[in-house]
């Protein structure tokens, strides 16, 4: 096991708090995941709607980069940290207020970058959105500078 994989593990069985962010913007967590792949299921609530009752796309974006971020810490190697670089949205149906599933896995990995990409399903099945995204592999930061960010 890793850091990342330890922390997947803790918040799968909800014995870890939920980062603040994941709180504020009510991301929800995982419901399962494994090597190179990770699964959640989200419910929308009328807060997070259009004027015309569709999901709003950057809402969508925020939990894209979220669930491809679970899925590169199913990879990340325990000496290294992550930040994405690249983040691509497609969507391909309006979805309105019904619960989502979505999956995401790692489709390449080098030394330096990890590639994943996220599908979003609406309850009957159908595609609505696909997400990519790049993560860069880097040595996790000096104490100091921990220290100087928080």
């Amino acid at each position: 096991m890793t850091w990342a994989t330890d922390r997947l593990a803790a918040l799968k069985a909800g014995t870890s708090d939920m980062p603040p962010i994941v709180r504020t913007l009510r991301l929800g967590l995982i419901d399962d995941w494994g090597e190179g792949w990770v699964r959640k299921s989200w419910r929308p609530t009328a807060e997070l709607a259009t004027a015309d009752g569709s999901l709003f796309g950057g809402y969508l974006a925020a939990l894209a980069d979220q669930v491809l971020a679970f899925a590169t810490m199913t990879v990340v190697p325990d000496d290294r940290v992550f930040r994405t670089v690249n983040l691509q949205m497609n969507f391909l149906r309006v979805s309105r207020s019904a619960p989502l599933t979505i999956e995401a896995r790692v489709v390449a990995q080098t030394r330096q970058l990890v590639t994943v990409r996220a599908s979003f399903f609406r309850e009957d099945g159908v595609l609505i959105a696909e997400s990519t995204a790049q993560q860069i592999l880097m040595a996790p930061p000096a104490e100091h500078e921990r220290q100087q960010v928080q």
